[in-house]
């Protein structure tokens, strides 16, 4: 399958349109930003809505609309509008461009963070119900966010997630450090730390190197610290999220050689979800960080068929 570009991405009906918009949870302000095909027009059809949910290491604009000088597209955000959808992604608390409360900015203050970001997306689009994609902890700050509320999610992917972390060499590390993270609300994460995410499933050749030199660039405004809790609560404190109560379609990804979890652990998910709706796929010769990969396309592939799925008809 042939690479998308950048082009490629913007030649449906017009250039791609981004706007940063604000929220508040409490007195924190948190920063959301927003990419789709051409302004919106008053009157006009909603498009299907995208909310795209950051994990624990890097901010969202360098998670899903990263820029890498020279190379095709990385932009999973100009991949979804070129599809035809309002895509919208934010900063969570301590993130980016967001500001940061002081706390650890773990999976429950994730939850909140989106709480606090849906009545922006519903004033803007109208649309009731949006899909969701989360990776890494943002996949599973996605499903905990499914967990309290269903009626916001239509449908949802979980990519590079992790449900109880057993025979993870990754979660092993983490728990490894449990007294470190406990110890403060941010961690280290300076140019050394983000090329160790592309390296440490051992499979360095999944991602152009390239990559990690771009999110460098992209993430050094924001210093060298982030916070602590997604890494904390993956350490010690999963599962966070009940299979049991995501009652929406799901679709679940993970690269063949991902080290934060195992296709063990995540079937054990997979198998209690109660919707029938639901598709496990492997992605190959990809590591934990699917998103910059050599092999992305096959994720931005198996995304658009999932979203773009017939509706169900109903036989009983």
């Amino acid at each position: 399958m042939s690479a998308i570009t950048s082009a490629q991405a913007k030649r449906a009906d017009g250039e791609i349109w981004s706007a940063e918009y604000w929220t508040q949870k409490g007195p924190t302000k948190l920063n959301l930003w927003r990419k789709r095909l051409g302004a919106p027009k008053s009157g006009e059809q909603p498009k299907p809505v995208l909310f795209m949910v950051h994990g624990s290491s890097n901010s969202t604009r360098s998670s899903y609309d990263l820029d890498v000088p020279g190379n095709e597209e990385y932009s999973f955000m100009n991949v979804m509008a070129g599809y035809g959808y309002d895509v919208w992604t934010m900063d969570h608390d301590g993130y980016g461009h967001s500001d940061s409360s002081g706390n650890n900015s773990d999976i429950d203050s994730g939850v909140e963070d989106l709480k606090a970001a849906i009545p922006v997306i519903l004033k803007e689009t109208g649309v009731q119900k949006m899909h969701f994609y989360g990776t890494s902890s943002g996949a599973i700050r996605a499903g905990a966010y499914a967990n309290a509320h269903p009626e916001r999610v239509d449908r949802l992917i979980l990519c590079a997630f992790t449900y109880k972390g057993t025979g993870s060499p990754e979660i092993a590390r983490r728990a490894a450090r449990a007294d470190e993270l406990r110890a403060s609300p941010r961690r280290k994460r300076d140019a050394a730390m983000i090329r160790s995410i592309f390296t440490r499933d051992g499979h360095p050749g999944a991602v152009d190197p390239a990559v990690p030199e771009a999110i460098i660039k992209a993430e050094a405004p924001f210093g060298d610290t982030i916070p602590t809790g997604t890494y904390l609560d993956m350490a010690v404190n999963l599962p966070k999220v009940d299979p049991k109560k995501v009652l929406c379609p799901v679709l679940m990804m993970r690269g063949i050689w991902d080290g934060n979890s195992t296709d063990q652990d995540l079937l054990d998910f997979y198998v209690q979800l109660p919707n029938g709706d639901r598709q496990f796929a492997i992605l190959p010769e990809t590591a934990h960080s699917a998103g910059y990969g050599k092999n992305r396309h096959l994720l931005w592939y198996a995304v658009k068929n999932f979203l773009g799925a017939p509706a169900v008809v109903k036989t009983s």
